[in-house]
């Protein structure tokens, strides 16, 4: 159960930052878990990059098919110019996505637990269920910046209810990207639309004319492996490219409420999971 003090943070601040949420073993079991499903993966069957910078990737159907399914996705840097892995795969892979949470039995358990579905009640969200879940690696000397965004960009649901669970497998730093947030962003105005069309066209649409942050007043979030951030939907943040040799893995949950409306142009269509939360 959340304290008063991180409730109150959340609610300030637009995120709170939860040290020791998880034990170190939960996040080696997470991390092998991940591993297993690189190395079942064919490096040969895709050359799907996930672009880092514009949230999107080369090849849009596998991207936009993945909702109910688990993928992996490239580095943008993994391969040379004529199209061969530059490393090893293990240190190729972007991220991991996005049905972890249903489809995985290791990452199924973890997110379905009572602990995720107790601290999404702590901080407001009723009726809570999961859209989508990802493990992102931020790979050693390859892992891609990823520019200022607002997560209700790509879940918007009116009134706004998504909340990101951003858990931390391995420590995170400035050196090898961490997450950095706007400092006061938890009522900043939603940017973003990103919006998918029946044809499975998609568009970035602008909503406002608000810009984004600087870079020098974000707030780097240096945690620990087996700390928990959570944020709301409108925080921005940004993570800078990773150059050093440390990776730095990540898993998240994107939380919707189910009594919000989920927008019909939302890119992801699978049914959402929702948690069982203890009211007592």
């Amino acid at each position: 159960m959340l304290s008063l003090k991180q409730k109150h943070a959340f609610q300030k601040n637009g995120y709170v930052v939860i040290e020791d949420a998880f034990s170190l073993a939960q996040m080696n079991e997470l991390r092998q878990a991940a591993l297993d499903i690189v190395d079942q993966f064919d490096a040969e069957s895709t050359r799907a990059t996930f672009s880092t910078k514009e949230s999107y990737t080369n090849q849009q159907d596998y991207f936009l098919s993945s909702d109910d399914k688990v993928r992996c996705f490239f580095e943008e840097e993994a391969f040379d110019d004529n199209g061969h892995l530059t490393q090893q795969k293990l240190l190729s892979i972007n991220k991991i996505g996005h049905a972890l949470h249903n489809l995985n039995p290791t990452f199924k358990q973890f997110s379905q637990s009572a602990d995720i579905a107790n601290i999404a009640r702590d901080l407001g969200v009723v009726a809570p269920e999961i859209r989508q879940s990802m493990y992102i690696f931020k790979q050693p000397r390859i892992g891609g910046e990823v520019r200022w965004h607002q997560d209700a960009t790509y879940f918007y649901t009116t009134p706004q209810s998504v909340v990101t669970f951003w858990l931390a497998i391995e420590d995170a730093n400035l050196n090898n990207g961490c997450l950095q947030v706007a400092p006061n962003g938890a009522t900043y105005p939603l940017q973003e639309q990103f919006k998918r069309f029946e044809d499975n066209t998609t568009n970035l649409e602008q909503l406002t004319d608000v810009t984004w942050p600087a870079d020098e007043t974000a707030v780097p979030l240096e945690v620990k492996a087996g700390t928990l951030v959570v944020f709301n939907g409108v925080l921005p943040h940004f993570s800078s490219a990773n150059r050093s040799n440390t990776s730095r893995h990540a898993f998240t949950l994107h939380i919707t409420c189910a009594q919000s409306e989920y927008h019909e142009h939302n890119w992801l269509k699978a049914p959402p999971m929702r948690l069982q939360v203890n009211n007592t």
